[in-house]
């Protein structure tokens, strides 16, 4: 009888370890976790974060609107290192002329700048694979350098939010084009469309993360330097035509938000930056035209060019417009390259 009770007293203890064992999952799985996710994070060497491409300026918004798409994109690999030390591995395709140079990549300077503001010195190596193509208007520096702060992010055990990301890959930016701009970076890193209001302070808005629109985007094989694309803008705008770009981009931005097509195709019209950007794009308006001939609800220059891009309401009609844009590219003796997908609303992804 008492060997039965002693046998009893130690089940019944190992039924309380195991509810106890249970309680302290449950607490860290459901109640906590985020914090239990950290520190799974935090174990973690090794990360590989995908980074959509983007539409800068999205028509009349010059350099305070920007979209995420989901074709293409990055692909940037992360590990740890024992060193101390910052160091670009490997950039693939291998005939991309891209800096491996840590001073000079968009992706290391936005890391470095993450680590100098944690005051940590954790070295990382960076594999970048570029999907984004380089000088195209899409985006291709912000990618990286959106990807590598995520990654960075993820591995530190999430010391920073995705938009506080952005101030980071601001910095790579600032390598790769001369300033601080954002226009790319903030959509590559939270998705769907952002809105700078301010950038001293940096004023960064979510205007929508659920957009369901098909984009497609016409890269012709050609190129236009970001120096050219900005010596050309005006240095003053009548009045008026001010005030048609304002209620162009107000419209545009309650279009996003109220999810309405029809909106959003009657107020992409820019009286700025287009007219005079076009010019450096051979056969624009007619491929413009094109565009809206086929169904796009409106078509303009993606960033600083040269791809142009169009919206539209569906997978068809979008096939539509990508095969007349690359026709007339065509019928002008210039190849391209068209992606055709929808609004990336979620920005940086873990891949592995």
């Amino acid at each position: 009888m008492l060997q039965e009770k002693n046998v009893n007293i130690k089940r019944k203890r190992t039924v309380i370890f195991i509810f106890i064992v249970i309680i302290y999952l449950l607490y860290y799985c459901l109640l906590d976790k985020d914090k239990f996710a950290k520190s799974y994070i935090m174990k973690k060497d090794k990360i590989v974060v995908k980074a959509p491409a983007t539409i800068a300026n999205v028509s009349c918004g010059f350099d305070i609107l920007g979209l995420a798409i989901e074709q293409p994109f990055d692909l940037v690999s992360i590990n740890k290192n024992t060193l101390s030390k910052l160091a670009i591995k490997s950039i693939e395709p291998n005939f991309l002329d891209l800096p491996v140079d840590i001073n000079k990549n968009t992706a290391s300077v936005a890391v470095r700048a993450l680590l100098e503001t944690l005051g940590s010195s954790q070295g990382f190596d960076i594999s970048i694979v570029k999907g984004v193509p380089a000088c195209g208007g899409m985006g291709s520096s912000a990618a990286s350098a959106a990807a590598a702060v995520f990654a960075a992010n993820e591995l530190l055990g999430k010391p920073f939010s995705s938009m506080d990301l952005i101030p980071f890959a601001m910095e790579g930016e600032k390598v790769a084009a001369g300033s601080a701009h954002a226009d790319n970076v903030a959509p590559s890193i939270v998705g769907g469309m952002t809105l700078i209001r301010s950038y001293d302070p940096l004023d960064i808005i979510m205007l929508s993360n659920n957009l369901d629109l098909f984009c497609v985007v016409v890269h012709p094989n050609i190129q236009v330097k970001t120096k050219d694309a900005r010596d050309v803008l005006p240095t003053s705008v009548p009045f008026s035509t001010l005030v048609k770009q304002s209620g162009n981009i107000a419209s545009l931005v309650h279009g996003i938000t109220k999810g309405d097509l029809n909106i959003i195709g009657s107020s992409m019209h820019d009286a700025i930056v287009e007219p005079v950007r076009a010019s450096l794009i051979p056969g624009f308006s007619d491929v413009k035209q094109a565009a809206m001939n086929s169904g796009a609800i409106g078509c303009s220059i993606s960033g600083s060019g040269p791809s142009v891009f169009a919206f539209s309401s569906d997978l068809i009609t979008s096939e539509r417009i990508s095969k007349s844009m690359q026709g007339m590219f065509k019928s002008l003796k210039i190849t391209s390259t068209a992606y055709i997908s929808k609004v990336n609303n979620l920005g940086c992804e873990i891949v592995s």
